[in-house]
């Protein structure tokens, strides 16, 4: 049923970057340039499952999270956004555009010292994308925008582990950690690199000549184990519905 489902399915693109790399902005302009041309596109954001979001919400305003915790719970609201969101999206033909996905756990968990092995494991079986799109950037011009528009969030900032008390301060150091595991997951899995620092609609006719080249990478090779998975919880009269 996978390779069968695989011909027609839809195309899964992440966007990943460091905060302030605009990758929000690039998202919502593709999702309506691909609008316009006919296509049904569904938007997933990171750490936005209603399973998991009021908890996150409360443990982190009261700084009560380990990194391990933090890494768990955003492990479990990636995989319930998988099974109610995005898979089901996918199997009906629609385009899926994650705003962070798998990547930005393993650069945040691994810049909070989290092994790399462990975090593949936690977040397994894994669906990959088909096309990952990484805005990157220098650390300072993640710090200089992020400053002139708020002041970062204690977890965000990673003060929860670099247990400096300035905010800004602590995130230019965090950063620079985030960006080196981004930098070093580019190589590993072959992101498409996009120059956040370049202006905004250069960026996007970037993101346009991307998506229309993408191929989507089959289900059998790189995601049999998760799909087969979300087929064995999935009602046969749900998923005959989302053929339709």
């Amino acid at each position: 049923m996978v390779s069968r489902r695989d011909k027609v399915r839809g195309l899964l693109i992440a966007f990943e970057g460091p905060d302030g790399s605009g990758k929000t902005t690039q998202r919502k302009l593709l999702k309506r340039w691909l609008q316009s041309r006919g296509h049904v596109v569904v938007s997933t954001r990171w750490g936005s499952s209603p399973l998991v979001k009021p908890l996150l919400r409360v443990r982190k305003k009261i700084r009560a999270l380990s990194p391990i915790e933090y890494s768990l719970l955003h492990a479990i609201d990636f995989r319930h956004r998988l099974e109610t969101e995005v898979l089901p999206a996918l199997w009906s033909g629609k385009t899926v555009l994650a705003d962070r996905y798998l990547f930005t756990a393993l650069a945040r968990d691994a810049a909070r010292a989290i092994e790399l092995d462990w975090l593949l494991h936690a977040y397994s079986p894994l669906l990959w994308p088909d096309l990952v799109l990484y805005f990157a950037m220098r650390p300072q011009t993640s710090s200089r925008r992020v400053a002139a528009a708020r002041q970062p969030r204690y977890y965000e900032a990673g003060q929860d582990v670099t247990g400096i008390d300035d905010p800004l301060t602590s995130y230019s150091r965090f950063i620079e950690r985030v960006i080196r595991e981004y930098d070093n997951l580019a190589t590993i899995f072959k992101f498409i690199t996009v120059n956040a620092e370049e202006p905004v609609y250069r960026q996007h006719q970037r993101v346009r000549e991307l998506v229309e080249s993408a191929t989507k990478r089959p289900w059998p090779e790189y995601s049999a184990e998760a799909v087969a998975e979300w087929l064995r919880h999935t009602p046969a009269a749900l998923l005959e519905g989302q053929r339709g």
